[in-house]
């Protein structure tokens, strides 16, 4: 189905409709076997994001502005019979191996059938070592799935200023590489962010604040919505609608 304006539409609606605009040149489709089978035989519908500043929400202007909170909030407004719980286990500024050190506490000790993990730009732009953040991301992989937990990742933003960094792009493809080899599936934030900035469906100063780096409210319910929306298909079976939205000419 593809959505289209007849008259003024409020902001928010129109907001929302940006954020899936490019939707099918960047989708999200993952395989969730776990998520699906607990929400069948349980009503029940539990995901862990672990993070760093982008699961707390560092440049949100208010806790219920995170991306985890827009995605429980959209799980439960699509799937309104169902118990949908999304906890937030994000903590600024750690590293892969600090999050691996309290995946068994933060995540599998809640029993969840989803956790969306999210790092890798800390190694980044640090260089931690290419192989050292491929091993931590294996082992934190499979802990999760030896304990029949569904796994997302989250490919790194799009920064503005990403040429700071030259090995940016390397662990991403190793992110990228892992998952794939492990069967897990990757939220594609950076294509997604930069299509939104190339296209000027929103402006940079929308999805990332004044230090360029933290993601900001819009962006934050973007992420969300287009998580939510790759969910519900995954546990579901219907595909999200495809909004087409006109860019800016501003």
């Amino acid at each position: 189905m593809v959505a289209a304006f007849v008259g003024p539409m409020p902001s928010a609606a129109a907001n929302d409709l940006r954020c899936r605009a490019g939707a099918a040149q960047t989708p999200f489709q993952p395989v969730l076997p776990n998520a699906r089978a607990a929400l069948r035989e349980t009503g029940k519908l539990t995901i862990v994001a672990i993070g760093s500043s982008t699961t707390a929400g560092a440049g949100a202007s208010a806790e219920d502005m995170s991306y985890p909170a827009v995605v429980q909030a959209e799980l439960r407004r699509r799937l309104p019979n169902i118990e949908v719980s999304v906890v937030n286990k994000g903590v600024g500024g750690q590293s892969a191996f600090d999050m691996l050190m309290r995946m068994d506490s933060d995540v599998i000790e809640l029993k969840p059938s989803l956790v969306i993990w999210q790092t890798g730009v800390t190694e980044a732009i640090g260089n931690a070592g290419e192989e050292k953040f491929a091993k931590i991301l294996r082992k934190g992989i499979r802990k999760v799935q030896a304990a029949g937990i569904d796994m997302v990742m989250m490919d790194l933003p799009w920064l503005q200023r990403e040429s700071r960094y030259p090995q940016y792009d390397d662990y991403r493809a190793v992110l990228k590489k892992t998952a794939d080899g492990n069967g897990v599936s990757v939220f594609p934030r950076y294509g997604i962010m930069r299509d939104w900035a190339r296209t000027k469906r929103f402006s940079a100063e929308e999805l990332v604040g004044m230090d360029g780096m933290h993601v900001v409210d819009a962006g934050y319910r973007c992420l969300g919505i287009r998580i939510a929306d790759g969910i519900v298909a995954a546990v579901t079976g219907p595909k999200p609608e495809i909004a087409v939205f006109p860019r800016r000419t501003d």
